[in-house]
């Protein structure tokens, strides 16, 4: 787009015609100078017609999967602070004002709708708050933050996060890899408590608990060893270590005692772990040292754009 919006409310959707033209009415109502983008990622019902009636900008996307659509978004619109938030009316719109008032007042790059404190007795299906309470958990523990709510769909930000932290997640691992982009080039995220709604009945979730959940899963481990390598690396090297001096205590006996090493086996693989050991080392200080420089080539050429 080549107009500069104030506020852009940004809605993915795929086959909500049921609640589309509520969603569109109701962040409308709460933000009347906003424009409102509906993005159609392969919608086969009514839903691109039905929030066209509503007056949205209604765009569309090929490629099917959220990760897609939001790299879309941040791509095709520009706007000083953006809303991110689901087309399912799972999330309350007179929220949002409490939501884009951290980013709008310079406190935060990023606000995020925590769901967990405030939720009906079927807005998650069976697991979901287990799965996003393991996830919270990892990502907090990785990074030493202390957010309790780590998936949310609902998000308001400013421009600087779209010309910092990359997207290339195609499915519902997308808000996870946002989190751990923010926390990993260290911009301000907050989180505001929102009420969280079931869908009405009628409407079906595109979330798929045991896939997406390993999605997002794999997403932590893929992140964590592309953007923490010494920690990581480090890591493997210390329990490999473990290992190899395991491996190689009865060698170390038979040598002491009889001047004679009768675990050969054992010594050999003990041998084998200290090398695997000292390469994991190696190998996370050099991709650590790589890190570092590309974090500084990447604050140098974001600079202008921090604002």
């Amino acid at each position: 787009m080549e107009d500069q919006d104030k506020i852009a409310v940004l809605i993915p959707c795929h086959n909500e015609e049921q609640t589309i033209g509520k969603v569109v009415d109701d962040f409308r109502a709460h933000l009347p100078s906003a424009v409102i983008y509906v993005f159609n990622n392969c919608c086969t019902d009514r839903t691109a017609e039905i929030a066209a009636g509503r007056g949205a900008v209604v765009l569309a996307e090929p490629r099917k999967g959220k990760g897609f659509v939001i790299e879309s978004m941040l791509s095709r619109v520009q706007a000083d602070y953006y809303v991110m938030v689901d087309g399912d009316d799972t999330y309350s719109a007179m929220h949002v004002t409490q939501l884009l008032e951290p980013v709008m007042s310079g406190k935060a790059d990023m606000a995020v709708g925590a769901r967990l404190a405030d939720f009906g007795d079927k807005s998650f299906r069976p697991l979901h708050v287990a799965g996003n309470n393991l996830v919270r958990g990892l990502i907090n523990m990785v990074f030493g933050s202390k957010l309790t709510d780590i998936m949310s769909g609902y998000r308001a930000f400013n421009r600087k996060v779209i010309r910092c932290i990359p997207v290339v997640s195609a499915g519902f691992e997308v808000e996870t890899e946002m989190t751990i982009q923010m926390l990993y080039y260290k911009l301000a995220v907050v989180e505001v408590q929102v009420p969280y709604r079931q869908r009405p009945e009628g409407s079906a979730s595109k979330l798929r608990t045991f896939r997406d959940g390993f999605r997002v899963l794999w997403k932590i481990f893929s992140l964590f060893r592309a953007i923490k390598p010494l920690t990581f690396f480090g890591l493997a090297g210390l329990v490999l270590f473990a290992l190899g001096v395991l491996a190689g205590i009865p060698p170390i006996r038979d040598y002491v005692a009889f001047g004679y090493v009768y675990h050969v086996p054992l010594a050999v693989l003990a041998t084998g772990l200290m090398l695997l050991s000292a390469g994991c080392v190696f190998l996370g200080v050099l991709l650590h040292a790589i890190n570092w420089r590309f974090k500084e080539l990447h604050n140098v050429l974001t600079r202008g754009d921090k604002q």
